[in-house]
């Protein structure tokens, strides 16, 4: 008998209901028995702190965790594994029924995609339900926070480029199968021109690129055949990997190729180096036509440092400093009740202060459209004269309240936005903060709570 495939951790798109952690389920089983499951209750999602090296934040996932939590069910098989549980071997089966036909019809209201962010300010808030409110706690903050995390490293690699083009390659470093998809697309919302990873590519219709790994060069006799056989195969997009034995022999061998050759790429070695000499064989072969491509964990400072000394390098091919954001690879995004029953919630741990109220963020710009600074307000108080709101309704009882913006949109709208920050904060190095204030009336909601 053949055995059965080893078992598949992708999720089942049409059973997500269980993508949480225990102490979601168990608290709605504990709503449920309180009668308190109906509640009217809101929760908010925000971030404590920056990352390292990090002064702004780009927020991405929304259309992805927006179109699952649409979608979020427990299967039949869920819910029978849950009952056999021991700790939900005593619940009634109303509960379990309950949980048969529960589906997510809360409102949300969120910054659109590809806006900068910043600590201690809302970007999403929830507001439904307690017993939904709750199961979805879990799902949507990992539905957020690593794409948020992807799409402000890259943020930072667009700007110290300067206009260099800049190619998502990490599918093969990134953290799983589903985190290179999520990782191309916040890499392409922030500025990236391209991806290596075909399925993102395919269902996101971003460009897609690649040139060849050193094992095709490998399994041919010499580099120059195998160079050939990748120009006659490819004879419109020829891109060469040219350090698989020694680099500038690589170069020299693409420049006397009797083929067209789009660009030559440098995978390792001293780029800004190599990349002057490669430069100067390719210009005295009459190759000044020949693009020069770099990558090999390459990060932002390494963008810039390049940029500085005046690198040939036209493009570069960013894989594993991207995708896992080595730097800065968590981030302290938290899903916190404000409001139960019109009434306000806080907490006051050490260092994880939170302010009731359900909330709006609005922000200043002087004269010429920079950002100057940010208002935490409640969200039913009069909006300051000169502020934008940022958070706009996305769900009204479950249901779309627009279309979502495409893709290019997103990526214009954070263009837009990394255009539009101080000058200190586009600083690789910066270390200043920008201001995020709490209105009076929201100070004075939380002095009034606490007093309680």
């Amino acid at each position: 008998m053949t055995p059965e495939p080893p078992i598949s951790l992708w999720p089942d798109s049409e059973s997500l209901g269980t993508i949480t952690d225990l102490y979601e389920l168990t608290m709605m089983a504990g709503y449920h028995a309180s009668g308190m499951a109906g509640e009217p209750a809101t929760f908010e999602i925000f971030v404590r702190r920056m990352p390292p090296n990090r002064s702004y934040l780009v927020f991405a996932g929304l259309e992805q965790a927006v179109g699952d939590l649409m979608r979020l069910a427990f299967s039949a098989e869920q819910i029978e594994a849950i009952r056999a549980w021991p700790a939900f071997r005593e619940r009634p089966a109303s509960f379990f029924e309950m949980l048969r036909e529960l589906r997510f019809k809360g409102d949300v209201w969120a910054a659109p995609e590809g806006t900068v962010v910043f600590p201690g300010e809302t970007l999403v808030r929830v507001s439904a339900p307690l017993l939904q409110a709750q199961w979805v706690e879990t799902f949507l903050l990992a539905s957020l926070g690593y794409p948020t995390l992807v799409a402000s490293k890259a943020a930072r690699m667009v700007v110290a480029a300067e206009g260099r083009s800049l190619f998502e390659f990490g599918a093969r470093r990134a953290h799983g199968p589903q985190a290179g998809l999520l990782a191309a697309r916040a890499a392409y919302l922030a500025g990236f021109e391209a991806t290596s990873h075909v399925e993102a590519a395919r269902r996101l219709n971003i460009p897609c690129v690649g040139t060849m790994a050193h094992s095709w060069v490998q399994s041919f006799d010499t580099e120059s055949e195998a160079f050939a056989a990748y120009a006659r195969a490819f004879p419109t997009s020829t891109t060469l990997l040219v350090d698989t034995y020694d680099t500038l022999e690589g170069v020299r061998n693409a420049a006397t190729l009797d083929a067209p050759v789009a660009a030559v790429r440098i995978d390792s070695g001293d780029l800004a180096i190599l990349s002057r000499q490669a430069r100067a064989i390719l210009d005295a072969h009459g190759r000044r036509d020949v693009k020069i491509l770099g990558s090999g964990d390459v990060d932002e400072n390494q963008l810039a440092a390049l940029v500085a000394a005046g690198a040939p390098i036209d493009g570069y091919g960013i894989g594993t400093e991207l995708v896992t954001s080595r730097d800065g690879p968590a981030l302290s995004m938290v899903y916190k009740l404000v409001e139960l029953e019109g009434r306000g919630r806080y907490k006051l741990a050490p260092g994880k202060k939170t302010y009731p109220m359900a909330k709006q963020v609005y922000r200043r710009r002087d004269a010429a459209g920079r950002f100057v600074g940010d208002l935490v307000a409640r969200a039913d108080e009069p909006p300051p004269a000169d502020g934008e709101a940022l958070l706009v309704p996305v769900l009204r009882q479950g249901r779309l309240v627009d279309p979502p913006p495409s893709l290019e949109a997103i990526r214009e709208r954070c263009k837009a936005q990394i255009t539009a920050l101080p000058e200190a904060l586009r600083k690789l190095d910066s270390d200043v903060a920008y201001p995020v204030a709490y209105s009076d009336a929201l100070e004075a909601d939380a002095a009034r709570i606490m007093d309680r």
